[in-house]
């Protein structure tokens, strides 16, 4: 059943394709305006150039998109009865969180892997090890903002709010240093913001911490800010769940 359950949501989620279309189109065009077609995009950048230090922003911020959109549909259905019907079933809920967590990670693929194509069919270079670990770390670092998604769809019940929540990502990723390389006291509020260690940790096979402006910043600031914010999220997320079953 969780095979067939799981292959029903995957056709669901592809048939919406305004969503896709957000999901993996947007962060691919993204990347060619502002990456492969400019003139500085063979500059060197760390590990690699800049074309490919563009690609890497585009392909996190295509990533969790998609899981901050997963996570939070997951948590309406719960909430709008959807949990009642599947308590019917066999299905446990460990197989259900278990199943979202998959479909997020598949349909996190798609730009991840659509924009890593284009940039190397187009001017992005790096090592091998650049990457392979940016891509890892973009895949398993975006797990944190389903999370993110999980506790809008908890707290506003309301599919409206989780496309919200994906807007707002918007602005969290110029606050992040993602389209727009930060320095001084930018810089310095950017680190405190959602997206910023997930980026810097996803960048830093290639930049190995060193900003655009020249400065470089230890690893352990983008490990504590991702880890702070998935402490975060989790524990908002574990507070609403029980204020639900109160409210049961």
């Amino acid at each position: 059943m969780n095979t067939t359950f799981a292959g029903l949501e995957l056709r669901r989620v592809f048939r919406d394709y305004v969503s896709m279309f957000f999901i993996a189109v947007l962060p691919a065009f993204f990347y060619l305006i502002f990456g492969a077609a400019q003139e500085f995009s063979s500059e060197r950048a760390g590990n690699g150039n800049v074309a490919m230090y563009i690609m890497i922003s585009m392909a996190a911020y295509g990533a969790v998109t998609a899981t901050t959109g997963i996570g939070g549909l997951a948590a309406v259905e719960r909430m709008q009865g959807w949990g009642r019907q599947l308590g019917l079933t066999p299905l446990a809920d460990s197989s259900y969180v278990a199943m979202k967590a998959g479909i997020a990670l598949v349909i996190a693929m798609i730009p991840v892997t659509l924009i890593y194509l284009l940039g190397f069919f187009t001017s992005a270079e790096g090592t091998a090890t650049a990457w392979a670990v940016s891509a890892v770390m973009v895949m398993f670092g975006a797990i944190v903002f389903a999370v993110y998604g999980l506790v809008v769809g908890l707290a506003f019940r309301s599919e409206a709010a989780v496309g919200a929540a994906s807007g707002l990502l918007v602005i969290m990723g110029f606050l992040g240093n993602i389209f727009i390389p930060l320095s001084g006291t930018l810089l310095t509020i950017a680190s405190f913001t959602p997206l910023y260690g997930f980026v810097a940790l996803a960048r830093y096979p290639l930049t190995e911490g060193y900003q655009i402006d020249g400065s470089h910043e230890p690893l352990w600031i983008a490990v504590t800010n991702v880890t702070a914010w998935a402490a975060i999220f989790g524990l908002m997320a574990i507070a609403l769940v029980r204020r639900g079953r109160e409210r049961q």
